[in-house]
């Protein structure tokens, strides 16, 4: 059985769809899942990169495509009141609520935390709101905690280290998958597709060509 690296932060509407499509899209598959909240932010700020909500032209864009994909896959989604939304207490949330402080969170919590943000139309980082979530999940530990904002970090910085440069990404045997429409050829791959030990591997033959500075 292979294991799957689900790297996710609550703000992207994108790692939401991942993970509501995720059982239909790898229905049959031999595969354990582990979910590893980062703050995608601090991975935009690693590569000097804007997110796709703070383009002007790419946000309206963003926002339309991700409407049209939960309807193609019938998934329930309201766009939150304001996005981008300040997505740490969510984070730190979903880390708190583990038996113990280890960069992982469950599924179960994954999923309240993703609804809370993306189903409703409220406001996600909303003070009352995420009052009365946490009393819901009902943490192990405080969100607030040194031990929990360190995992978070530890979380960040290990991504990058292992080539994560958005969210979601998905990562097994070392390899990334990104984004939400990598579900399939994640499939795939866990399906042993032989495209993986021939077009897969021949793109570290291909040079690097004009490099624009600045």
């Amino acid at each position: 059985m292979k294991t799957v690296v689900f790297y996710l932060d609550f703000i992207s509407p994108y790692a939401y769809l991942a993970f509501e499509a995720w059982p239909r899209a790898l229905a049959g598959v031999d595969a354990e899942v582990i979910y590893r909240p980062v703050l995608f932010a601090g991975i935009l700020r690693h590569y000097s990169q804007l997110g796709p909500a703070e383009i002007a032209p790419k946000r309206d864009w963003t926002y339309r495509q991700v409407l049209w994909q939960a309807r193609q896959h019938s998934i329930a989604l309201d766009m939150p009141r304001q996005h981008p939304f300040n997505p740490l207490a969510l984070l730190r949330l979903s880390l708190a609520c583990a038996e113990t402080v280890s960069g992982t969170a469950s599924h179960e919590v994954c999923a309240r935390l993703f609804r809370h943000a993306w189903v409703g139309g409220a406001a996600a980082d909303d003070p009352e709101r995420l009052n009365m979530l946490t009393a819901q999940v009902s943490p192990s530990f405080s969100p607030d905690g040194a031990d929990v904002k360190a995992a978070l970090r530890a979380n960040t910085d290990a991504a990058i280290a292992r080539g994560v440069f958005g969210v979601p990404a998905f990562e097994v045997d070392g390899q990334i998958f990104w984004g939400f429409d990598a579900l399939p050829m994640l499939r795939a791959y866990l399906l042993g597709d032989p495209f993986f030990s021939g077009p897969w591997q021949s793109v570290a033959a291909v040079g690097e060509g004009v490099v624009r500075r600045g």
